[in-house]
């Protein structure tokens, strides 16, 4: 396992004007040392971190030794959103989580890369969250990415995902079991009826008669409930409302008219959280103003949660760009 390490940000201000004295920002590095190799950003979702690879790497089958985004060959660095929990230290969650915005998280990670001497990235991909963050340091820094990779994302957040984000919130407010009571509703966001109904198939658990899927359900709770703390989850869930939150249909097409990116749309045909028509319709957008534009789609009944399920179609899809440039390289 890599070591976290960790930058210390002085005197930033967020997008309401609040000037945070002392941010903490950790990360995690993998593959070639700093300033050696082509630069990939991974970006994590609402409750990942920075263990991209290794043993319990949540992206390991894409990210390692020999995979499609080998560490042989690129830098891989993967920042914790700060409030998430990871570094262990209580006293650096944030309780004030709505002065946070995805925009002030992108402005974060480029404040860190920078410290680090890095300029320019030759990606930043991430899925959910981690997408929607990668849209927005492209936002601040459209001639610095050479391909931005959102998955299961999209460059705003819908009236349909903010009303969700509002359950969320409601629910982590006032349940007197929250991150367990937040998790089960969040599950039937991530996953479809296809997906459930084949998984378990109306059957129950003896002797209780409990049903399978009643099980699955509170299992994830209890689960999440265990590693997870209550201010980094209405933190993460609060971000995913505030996604695209600073621009607009036309400030989009500026963008779309002055990067320099090489952008790779990964939507999935199931998902009820970033829909497919969303992201269709971003790429329809894009192609009138930008060459380099590419629509990729993964099929599956699993719903959002397929940017971590479908690994062999997500590998297919991002062979092209990283093995050409490792071509490059050798």
């Amino acid at each position: 396992m890599s070591s976290i390490h960790k930058i210390d940000l002085f005197d930033f201000r967020l997008e309401n004007a609040a000037v945070k004295r002392w941010i903490p920002l950790y990360y995690q590095y993998f593959g070639q040392p700093v300033g050696t190799a082509p630069v990939v950003l991974v970006n994590h979702a609402l409750t990942g971190n920075s263990q991209v690879t290794g043993e319990n790497g949540w992206w390991k089958s894409l990210i390692g030794s020999g995979a499609v985004i080998d560490t042989d060959y690129y830098t891989v660095i993967a920042f914790n959103i700060p409030g998430n929990g990871y570094d262990g230290n209580p006293d650096n969650l944030i309780l004030n989580y709505t002065d946070f915005t995805t925009k002030d998280i992108a402005a974060i990670f480029w404040e860190g890369l920078e410290s680090l001497g890095i300029q320019k990235l030759f990606a930043v991909i991430g899925g959910s969250l981690g997408g929607g963050i990668a849209w927005e340091m492209a936002f601040l820094k459209p001639l610095q990415i050479e391909n931005l990779i959102p998955i299961a994302t999209d460059w705003k957040a819908t009236d349909w995902l903010i009303a969700n984000v509002l359950v969320q919130d409601k629910i982590l407010n006032n349940s007197e079991n929250p991150i367990h009571d937040a998790r089960l509703h969040a599950m039937l966001l991530y996953r479809t009826p296809l997906s459930l109904n084949k998984k378990f198939n109306r059957e129950q658990n003896d002797p209780n008669k409990e049903y399978k899927v009643e099980g699955w359900l509170l299992h994830h709770g209890e689960k999440l409930k265990n590693r997870f703390q209550l201010a980094s989850y209405k933190l993460m869930n609060h971000l995913l409302k505030t996604i695209g939150e600073a621009s607009h249909c036309g400030s989009f097409l500026q963008f779309g008219k002055e990067t320099t990116a090489h952008i790779h749309l990964v939507a999935v045909d199931s998902d009820y959280f970033f829909t497919v028509d969303q992201n269709r319709e971003t790429y329809e957008i894009l192609k009138r103003v930008h060459t380099n534009v590419y629509y990729h789609e993964i099929q599956s009944i699993h719903g959002h949660d397929a940017f971590l399920i479908e690994f062999e179609q997500l590998n297919t899809l991002l062979q092209k760009i990283f093995i050409t440039a490792k071509q490059k390289i050798q």
